[in-house]
């Protein structure tokens, strides 16, 4: 599977950060060859790594991106759900 230059700018970053080769490929769901290709620079040499302030949390990752992705997705929905019994209750509120 490729990389997208997103995805090799943050690998770069995580390369950066010190991240682990083997690491960052369990949370990209790819082969540790591609991450080595990209630490050579034999994948990816124009790209810029990504800011510190834009990488995903440091591994080890269990379930990889996909995982991260469901959290997130989660933490959207509680809150949109918070959000919308916060609003029935407004509308359910007895009269006085």
């Amino acid at each position: 599977m490729a990389l997208s230059e997103g995805e090799i700018a943050t690998v770069k970053g995580m390369l950066l950060r010190g991240d682990r080769q083997h690491d960052i490929a369990a949370y990209f769901g790819v082969n540790g060859g591609r991450i080595a290709e990209i630490s050579t620079g034999q994948t990816g040499s124009s790209v810029a790594a990504s800011p510190t302030d834009d990488l995903p949390p440091a591994g080890p990752y269990m379930a990889g991106r996909s995982a991260l992705r469901a959290r997130d997705t989660l933490i959207a929905l509680r809150d949109l759900i918070q959000d919308a019994i916060s609003d029935i209750d407004l509308y359910e509120k007895p009269k006085d």
